[in-house]
């Protein structure tokens, strides 16, 4: 993997990374850009314990633009993205709308693939590999950011699901301070390590699932699985079977087989409901383990911490969505229409032939 490492017209870093270390980045971004203003805010509510975001200026962020006005495509000719070669690879770079900036973090736009129609399950592995890299790359620069305390690197994909740009593409948030999710989870482990003696409720989690009816598939190092209390109608959870906090801490054999695994999985996400059916919407989460200190969670170390990515779709039958409604928005309850076990089921017998 070659990084090259630019600045774009309005001061905002970009950054490629090629599969081949020959390629010179040397495209200089043409656009007649201002520099960024950002009034991203960070509240506490007090009642609950988290925290919210105020960006009021993302109200004027780019709005579903037609294929040819796309501003993740690559620069040709005098239509300029936000990306001034004509190619790349993978691409990561500010974003100019952030949710999070300065003093309240930051927000970094990744882009898998050049090509506009395709889609991440349509990569090749040494493409996705390349993805793996980018993530990993970004998790441990943004790590060192003084403002960050954890690094989120996920995907929204399909317009369900709220995405405004139809390239396939991805995002990293770098929040400063510890997510509510995370904190939830990070509080059981420390629960469960005390009442056990010290057993881990990772794999503990890990081994049960191993064992059970809700296997999706299994690989050398890798296991994915629907959750015994899966919230969405097909959930998968995919963790590595030696349990590291962060992508930093993945070995070559895990990294080499990430591709082969995760491809199979959305893959199969987009068989779930048959054929003629349009592309299923979803959700890619990667969950690390935070960097900041872990003092109130008592007895936990980050190494306790087990990377994982959750991947699931709104979509809950052919033609109908899972709504958010009174009882998961009001009281953050979930209603699950779709067995986790018959999820589980169904997303097996989609595997590729």
């Amino acid at each position: 993997m070659k990084k090259t490492s630019t600045r774009l017209a309005d001061g905002r870093e970009l950054i490629y990374y090629d599969l081949r270390d020959d390629v010179v980045r040397d495209a200089v971004d043409r656009r007649p850009l201002e520099p960024t203003v950002t009034s991203s805010e960070i509240r506490r509510d007090v009642l609950l314990g988290d925290a919210v975001a105020i960006a009021s200026h993302r109200q004027g962020r780019t709005y579903h633009p037609p294929a040819d006005q796309c501003p993740l495509c690559p620069t040709r000719g005098d239509r300029l993205s936000e990306i001034p070669d004509s190619s790349y690879d993978v691409v990561v770079f500010e974003n100019r709308f952030p949710s999070l900036a300065g003093d309240s973090g930051r927000c970094e736009v990744v882009c898998f693939t050049s090509d506009h129609d395709s889609s991440f399950a349509d990569l090749d592995e040494e493409q996705a590999r390349l993805v793996l890299d980018a993530w990993t790359d970004r998790t441990s620069e943004l790590s060192h950011l003084p403002s960050v305390e954890q690094v989120f690197c996920f995907e929204n994909r399909g317009a369900e699901i709220g995405v405004t740009l139809g390239h396939p593409h991805g995002q990293i948030y770098a929040y400063p301070f510890t997510t509510p999710r995370t904190a939830l989870m990070l509080r059981s482990l420390a629960a469960h390590k005390e009442a056990t003696g010290g057993e881990n409720l990772f794999d503990s989690v890990l081994e049960d699932e191993l064992s059970g009816e809700r296997i999706v598939l299994e690989a050398e190092h890798w296991a994915a699985f629907v959750p015994y209390a899966a919230h969405w109608p097909y959930e998968v959870h995919l963790y590595p079977k030696r349990r590291v906090p962060d992508l930093l801490g993945l070995d070559e054999a895990a990294r080499t087989e990430f591709p082969q695994v995760y491809l199979e999985l959305l893959r199969r996400f987009d068989r779930i409901f048959g054929e003629g059916e349009p592309p299923t919407p979803y959700i890619a989460a990667w969950h690390q383990a935070p960097f900041g200190q872990l003092e109130e969670f008592e007895g936990v170390t980050r190494d306790d911490f087990a990377l994982h990515l959750e991947l699931f779709t709104i979509r809950r039958t052919s033609g109908k969505l899972k709504f958010l409604a009174g009882s998961e928005s009001g009281m953050n309850v979930f209603i699950n229409d779709v067995p986790p076990e018959r999820a589980a089921e169904r997303l097996r017998e989609v595997a590729s032939s």
